[in-house]
């Protein structure tokens, strides 16, 4: 079957905290179409089960599936932990997640050998990151500290507010103490918070932005298979938005953070998509 390059690409997370995922592939493959969904729903994933996950994600991939996406991209790194293995089995198009780019690049830019990954309850239980570095470099300490109040703070675009300050500095103060010299940000809403972990952590740490490499992985994906787009197709909305719950709120936020304005996000009940045959597009 002919792979159709100018299709979309499907990214999901959720919530919001994809969208820094989304930046990137618009600045780094700026030729590419997106279709997005955000779990608003049901958001945070971080403290759920596997088992929830992995349902949540086949309905998700389901849906992109529906619109006839190329490429996936898993946006969260609780999802990629705890479904990427499991998913990528059951699809026949490319999938990729956001943790195995982070690890590498933590590995290349530690010196002292000592990471730090910050992420939800569910992807530092996972242990996924420790795993993926020390099959780099069995030498690396790792250390990973959860930090679910996080995504709710992102969610309500507190940013640089006093209290995700006194959050961070709670967080993070065990991190100062083991002297790591390089921080993972673990899930892709912290990011968005980059400003407030920079200033507690200090200019002796880095950080590492899965983001950015996540986006330069995907084009190497899709040009190893011949399915970079090659041309701008004359579409009238190359990049469409799809949530669980609460689109103005999504639009409105994705606004602040992405290069170009979104129309309109519309909202889906994704629970319809549990056991749907790949042949349904939904229409705007």
């Amino acid at each position: 079957m002919k792979v159709d390059e100018n299709a979309p690409i499907g990214i999901f997370d959720s919530g919001v905290g994809g969208l820094t995922v989304v930046k990137e592939i618009m600045e780094n493959l700026p030729m590419e179409r997106i279709c997005y969904f955000g779990d608003t729903a049901r958001v945070p994933y971080g403290s759920k089960s596997k088992e929830t996950i992995i349902k949540y994600s086949r309905q998700i991939i389901n849906f992109l599936k529906s619109q006839n996406v190329k490429a996936i991209v898993i946006a969260c790194n609780t999802a990629s932990a705890f479904a990427l293995e499991q998913v990528e089995k059951e699809i026949d198009i490319p999938i990729i997640g956001v943790i195995n780019p982070g690890a590498e690049v933590a590995v290349e830019k530690t010196k002292n050998k000592k990471i730090g990954i910050i992420g939800t309850i569910g992807t530092i239980g996972s242990n996924i990151h420790k795993e993926k570095i020390n099959e780099i470099d069995k030498e690396i300490k790792v250390i990973g500290r959860a930090c679910p109040l996080f995504v709710p703070l992102v969610e309500e675009n507190w940013l640089e507010d006093k209290i995700t300050y006194q959050v961070a500095e709670r967080y993070l103060h065990k991190l100062k103490q083991e002297k790591i010299d390089t921080l993972v940000l673990g899930c892709t809403h912290y990011p968005l918070i980059r400003k407030v972990i920079e200033e507690v952590m200090g200019e002796d740490v880095q950080l590492v932005d899965p983001a950015y490499e996540t986006a330069i992985k995907l084009k190497k994906v899709l040009e190893k298979k011949s399915m970079l787009a090659t041309k701008e197709e004359k579409v009238k909305f190359p990049y469409k938005f799809y949530v669980s719950d609460l689109a103005e709120k999504f639009t409105d936020f994705a606004n602040t953070i992405l290069p170009y304005d979104i129309y309109k996000t519309r909202k889906i009940n994704i629970e319809d998509y549990e056991e749907m045959v790949w042949n349904t597009k939904v229409e705007d």
